[in-house]
């Protein structure tokens, strides 16, 4: 039988269990997925740890995976066409990736290029198409420059590598040790603490055209409001909860405007990253069994790269 991770009950990593699974035959519309990978993003666990509603419990864990079909349904094709079993595929937006085997919504998956392996493919999505939003909302074009907050994690690379392509100089900011990361895809590194509003001002005396949050701490938002008077460009995906106040943009795929707009740009992104043109660093792989170790090492913060997990 399939296994699979799920959140008993909302609170830290105590309440995920490792359990079996009957996984359905797909209907049309369907395909039926023998994971291969499993991304792991900081969502997996934030969403657990502040929900709410018991209605939804037990919940399923993962968000995107990368695999091979096993089953299609009637008269099904996938997203990016065709579709028959044994193609290499990648799922995003959906839900129960830490699996084993999984039936999803066809609309949902997409072929896998032959140059991503599992890991990458299964952490593509989620990091990158946030990143692609947060250049979108705040209209950022050739020629400008940007600061991004926390530019050495996952979101902050990709969103590196997509400004660059746009003709869009990045600065990021990260701790030393994190440097050599964000100068690999081209952006200019700057520490964060205290001065940073100087040192960025300093390193862009033509000025900062707008600002992407990816940490949501105090630091990042003060000095962002500093440095962009136009507040429509300055978009946070981690400052909830000053947002509103500050009149800053926020963003997250639990949002209709941000859901919608992600699922536009998965084909592309794949295509991206296909080219080489969007390079998925990996840190570690741990076996589908140890997502608690996977998941605290995540937790913990700066794993030095996306983290997959491997039935």
């Amino acid at each position: 039988m399939d296994q699979h991770w799920i959140a008993t009950d909302f609170g830290g990593l105590d309440v995920f269990e490792f359990v079996p699974v009957e996984v359905p035959a797909p209907s049309r519309g369907e395909v039926t997925i023998s994971v291969r990978a499993a991304g792991m993003n900081p969502a997996d666990f934030k969403h657990i740890a502040r929900g709410s509603d018991r209605v939804l419990l037990p919940i399923p864990v993962g968000y995107e995976v990368a695999g091979v079909i096993s089953a299609i349904g009637a008269d099904t094709t996938i997203a990016s066409g065709g579709g028959v079993i044994g193609d290499e595929v990648i799922a995003f937006l959906v839900q129960g990736g830490y699996s084993t085997s999984m039936t999803v919504d066809a609309k949902n998956v997409f072929a896998k290029p032959a140059s991503l392996g599992f890991p990458e493919a299964a952490n593509l999505l989620l990091a990158a198409t946030t990143a692609s939003e947060m250049l979108h909302v705040t209209g950022v074009t050739a020629g400008e420059t940007v600061l991004v907050h926390g530019a050495s994690g996952a979101v902050g690379v990709s969103v590196i590598q997509q400004a660059r392509l746009l003709g869009v100089r990045v600065i990021g900011t990260a701790s030393q040790s994190s440097f050599p990361v964000l100068e690999r895809f081209g952006a200019q590194p700057v520490v964060y603490g205290s001065g940073l509003q100087q040192r960025v001002s300093d390193l862009a005396p033509e000025g900062i055209a707008a600002c992407l949050d990816t940490v949501g701490t105090d630091e990042a938002v003060d000095v962002s409001l500093a440095l962009v008077a136009d507040r429509s460009r300055i978009v946070t995906i981690a400052a909830m909860q000053r947002a509103e106040g500050a009149g800053i943009r926020l963003i997250m795929g639990a949002l209709p405007a941000s859901a919608a707009y992600r699922r536009t740009v998965r084909a592309e992104l794949i295509a991206l990253a296909g080219d080489g043109g969007l390079v998925v660093p990996i840190a570690r792989t741990f076996p589908l069994a140890e997502a608690i170790e996977a998941l605290t090492l995540l937790e913990a913060g700066h794993p030095g790269g996306k983290i997959a997990l491997i039935p």
